[in-house]
């Protein structure tokens, strides 16, 4: 598995500093809700010609690090 993270940036002025897909207004957050609803790789390179496999693969990488901490609390929805 390559390094990806490079691809995810954050800036204040695009997406109100969330993380996204090299500087542009795809959060790495809606590429996750795709996934889980059940979209493919192939079809989100479809629907949003800008994004490219290895972006998607960054998502899963950043989401996958933010999972790995020492202890994870609840938080109330």
């Amino acid at each position: 598995m390559g390094n990806y993270l490079s691809r995810i940036t954050i800036d204040q002025n695009i997406c109100h500093d969330k993380p996204t897909i090299r500087n542009r207004r795809y959060p790495v957050e809606m590429i996750l809700d795709l996934l889980f609803a059940g979209m493919t790789i192939k079809k989100i390179i479809s629907d949003y010609p800008a994004i490219e496999k290895e972006d998607i693969q960054a998502c899963l990488q950043f989401a996958s690090r933010l999972t790995k901490v020492k202890s994870i609390r609840a938080v109330l929805a």
